[in-house]
């Protein structure tokens, strides 16, 4: 390997060391900013820098700590008490696809303008995030969910009482931060 290629490698290592503990770090945080129900979440923010910084397959893997961290938090735990396996799979790949998602979206638009990639993945990330809860309450908690429904839709109920409120916050807060980070990043990285 040669000297130059080796140290993109190691820059690329430390930037995701780095936005590992960061996302490890604001998921902890978020665990006391609490919406109505769950934790509102800003670790979206690194997983989009880290796709934009590092490539395609740090949205995979941050989107994998994002899971990890918000077991680990207990920030699952109401979840967990009902379906441990259901709670387990979702979390996961919601941060998974989450992080996937917005690298796809940064790489296939990146060749246009790297600012509107990142402002568009910065606004997927959070889509996929909440499409893929949805998803999982509907597989995996329906029946504890129409309990609490009543005689509400459940998918309504899911969007009015879940994730309405955290992610409307989530999308507005990557579509601000996303773009200045990354702006200042590129500054720094001139300098």
């Amino acid at each position: 390997m040669n000297s130059a290629k080796q140290t993109i490698d190691i820059k690329k290592l430390t930037y995701l060391a780095i936005l590992s503990a960061i996302v490890f770090l604001l998921q902890i945080i978020s665990f006391f900013m609490r919406g109505p129900v769950f934790s509102l979440t800003f670790v979206l923010v690194p997983i989009v820098i880290g796709v934009a910084l590092c490539g395609f397959g740090a949205g995979p893997w941050l989107g994998f700590v994002f899971g990890v961290a918000v077991l680990v938090t207990g920030d699952a735990n109401l979840f967990l008490s009902i379906n441990a396996f259901g709670t387990i799979v979702t979390v996961i790949l919601k941060g998974i696809f989450a992080g996937a998602a917005a690298a796809g979206v940064y790489k296939a638009l990146v060749g246009i303008n790297k600012y509107v990639a990142v402002v568009v993945a910065a606004i997927t990330a959070p889509l996929v995030n909440t499409g893929t809860f949805f998803v999982g309450c509907l597989l995996f908690f329906n029946d504890y969910i129409a309990s609490l429904a009543g005689d509400t839709n459940i998918a309504l109920f899911i969007i009015t009482a879940f994730i309405g409120f955290n992610f409307l916050i989530e999308v507005a807060v990557n579509m601000i931060l996303v773009p200045t980070v990354y702006r200042l990043i590129n500054i720094k990285r001139k300098v």
